[in-house]
């Protein structure tokens, strides 16, 4: 059941401006950019559809589904299990150091908001972002399928405004993308919701190889 405050409370995790550094991370696409694997508005939309479609929908959206299981249900060692899965799927250096960067600032900021549990996450190597915001959707009350659809509506806007700046867009062919992307979101989510465990992986090849390439990239901007 959605209610005001449970809206509002997920609107805060998602919000652009929430203080765990997202803004820092291109995942790949500024070496797929520096590569001149994507120059347009319609390269970008396949690009980050791609992702979308693999990555998100075959491992971060099932994973955090039963991380916010999980967490309902205090059973820390499946929380455990779950956050380590989540980081073996992680194909680079790069992709793990912000997954466990972004989940840990977020554990600190969520100990200021009164959430204590985060506290355990705050240092945790085998932190990532899907665990502690699985935690503060269930802390507050979000329903697990919206909290899924906030989850990658964050990604995918972080995705587009990288793309914005990359590549580069103009601000409407940014929103333009946003939109037709966000079209997308409940179907992905409502097919992650039905993969079962053995089915959980996806290889997004272009990523893990842009990922790995930018880690020596000469001049960025972005620190994945």
């Amino acid at each position: 059941m959605v209610t005001d405050l449970s809206l509002l409370r997920l609107l805060q995790l998602v919000s652009p401006g929430l203080p765990i550094g997202m803004y820092s991370y291109s995942q790949g696409l500024e070496r797929a950019v520096d590569d001149g694997w994507v120059s347009t508005p319609d390269t970008a939309r396949e690009w980050i559809g791609g992702v979308l479609q693999t990555s998100m929908t075959r491992v971060d959206v099932p994973v955090l589904l039963r991380l916010c299981s999980a967490w309902q249900n205090q059973d820390h060692a499946e929380v455990t299990h779950w956050s380590k899965t989540l980081t073996a799927c992680r194909e680079t250096s790069e992709l793990r150091a912000e997954d466990r960067q972004t989940g840990q600032a977020l554990a600190k900021l969520l100990i200021k908001l009164d959430m204590p549990e985060a506290e355990a996450w705050q240092r945790q190597s085998e932190a990532t972002l899907a665990t502690v915001f699985s935690l503060a959707a269930v802390r507050w009350g979000i329903d697990p399928r919206h909290a899924a659809m906030g989850y990658v509506w964050g990604w995918l806007e972080n995705q587009v405004l990288c793309a914005v700046k990359l590549v580069p867009l103009g601000q409407v062919a940014g929103q333009q993308l946003l939109q037709a992307l966000a079209a997308q979101i409940p179907e992905q989510v409502d097919a992650a919701v039905l993969l079962d465990d053995e089915d959980i992986g996806g290889s997004a090849f272009g990523l893990a190889l842009a990922s790995s390439r930018h880690e020596m990239q000469y001049s960025r901007l972005f620190r994945s």
